[in-house]
């Protein structure tokens, strides 16, 4: 994120969004929080939220996938 961040100074930017498929944690939101250059950081909860307000469909999926227990007992 401090890459990111120092990137948007580089280039003069005062605003960006950052998005990612699994969730912030807590030190980089408090990082970003203060931060002049504006970042928005969108998560995946963040981004369903954004799509349902839009009216897009929104649904989540979940694989499950069998494990073969006979792989990992011994010959």
């Amino acid at each position: 994120m401090q890459a990111f961040m120092g990137s948007l100074v580089g280039h003069g930017s005062t605003k960006s969004a950052f998005f990612i498929t699994s969730s912030f944690s807590i030190p980089t939101m408090d990082y970003v929080c203060p931060q002049r250059q504006r970042a928005i950081l969108i998560d995946r909860a963040t981004l369903a939220d954004l799509m349902t307000e839009q009216g897009l469909r929104v649904s989540r999926a979940v694989e499950l996938n069998n494990i073969d227990l006979n792989c990992f007992e011994p010959d």
